[in-house]
């Protein structure tokens, strides 16, 4: 899928005084959205940029780079984390001592790739949103870099990484079907709170390496590089003519006419839920041709019980609630509706999914997978 790349080297400044008085709505906090800052394409002075950012998010703390090359041992292969469209991701550890009020922890420090597939703008995106918002279910950002070209992030650190690696990591135990559901709750609250923000948010990039994991299998979303404000007032969806996103995930109507809406995320999600399901990659080119693609070979199955058996997870060998499991295939059958207006909102989600966190039916016994 093709992705728009951001400018490398820019200034951000607010549209107009008026932009730093949204900021603060009678005494409290006025979320300050993408549209609101204005990134001209000649290089401009750095200074101003940090100064545009205190406005967006003055609990974050601004890092030297010499400083993230300490914590990271100068992003040494072995704290190497991970890589992705922003690119690489290290392992660091901060010192209490480096900022007052910044306690001792390990960290997860993203190192823009100049020639990677997103950019400054969206290196902004990330720090605006994720800067603002705070949600138990979003991965909290600590701080930033910016120096020059180098454009880095700094997050809390997430032990077991992400779901795409905790679901399709080769010789690894299979995720039991509680921990896959605590996952998919947690998720789904993250996301519900993006679409329900005074300011609504469209995530845009939801998918398995999105979504990361604490010490506790807790969901956290991160990287949200890629989010874009809502719609506003009478409006169903916002257009855009550059489509971004991943491969698998994306909704049909965003991409065929570059609509977005909140439902567009919940398209993404039903995704998630299917590789939950089934234990499968969205998109893996070594299983058969009509496999190929998850969402068109598991979608028709996911309403018939006897097919639904013989599509969810070998690994689980048979230790899920089958009503439980009937339930998930039903809500990810809406998720995965071609048309935005059938899905459900990401607050039914959550209800959907609360009330199947105590379902205990489950079979006993080996689960028989025959290879087709």
């Amino acid at each position: 899928m093709h992705v728009c790349k951001g400018l490398r080297k820019c200034r951000v400044t607010l549209k107009s005084m008026d932009s730093e008085k949204q900021v603060l709505k009678q005494g409290s906090f006025q979320r300050l959205c993408l549209s609101d800052i204005s990134i001209p394409s000649s290089p401009q002075a750095i200074e101003d940029l940090s100064i545009s950012i205190s406005l967006v998010g003055p609990k974050l703390y601004t890092f030297p780079l010499d400083e993230l090359r300490e914590a990271t041992h100068n992003f040494s292969w072995n704290n190497f984390l991970g890589e992705g469209g922003f690119g690489p991701v290290y392992k660091g550890f901060v010192d209490d001592k480096l900022r007052l009020g910044l306690k001792a922890q390990p960290v997860a420090v993203k190192q823009l790739d100049l020639d990677g597939l997103q950019g400054h703008r969206e290196w902004l995106a990330e720090i605006i949103f994720l800067g603002q918002l705070r949600h138990p279910h979003l991965v909290k950002l600590i701080g930033y870099c910016c120096e020059d070209e180098d454009r880095l992030l700094v997050y809390e650190y997430m032990a077991r990484g992400s779901l795409e690696n905790q679901l399709h990591r080769r010789y690894s135990a299979a995720l039991p079907w509680s921990t896959r559901m605590k996952i998919a709750l947690g998720a789904a609250r993250g996301l519900a709170f993006l679409h329900e923000a005074d300011k609504p948010v469209i995530y845009r990039d939801f998918k398995t390496s999105n979504i990361l994991l604490d010490s506790d299998y807790i969901a956290k979303l991160s990287d949200l590089g890629l989010a874009k404000d809502g719609p506003e007032g009478e409006d169903t969806h916002v257009t855009t003519t550059c489509i971004m996103g991943t491969r698998g995930y994306a909704a049909p109507e965003y991409i065929m006419s570059g609509h977005l809406s909140t439902k567009s995320d919940v398209y993404s999600y039903g995704v998630v839920l299917l590789e939950l399901l089934t234990g499968r990659r969205v998109v893996d080119m070594c299983r058969p041709n009509r496999e190929r693609s998850l969402v068109e070979w598991a979608r028709p199955l996911l309403r018939d019980q006897r097919k639904l058996y013989h599509i969810i997870d070998p690994r689980l060998e048979g230790q899920f609630p089958m009503k439980g499991a009937l339930k998930v295939a039903a809500l990810t059958y809406k998720c995965l509706s071609h048309h935005p207006n059938p899905r459900p909102s990401m607050s039914d989600v959550v209800k959907i999914l609360e009330s199947l966190q105590d379902l205990d039916d489950v079979i006993i016994g080996p689960f028989v997978y025959v290879a087709g």
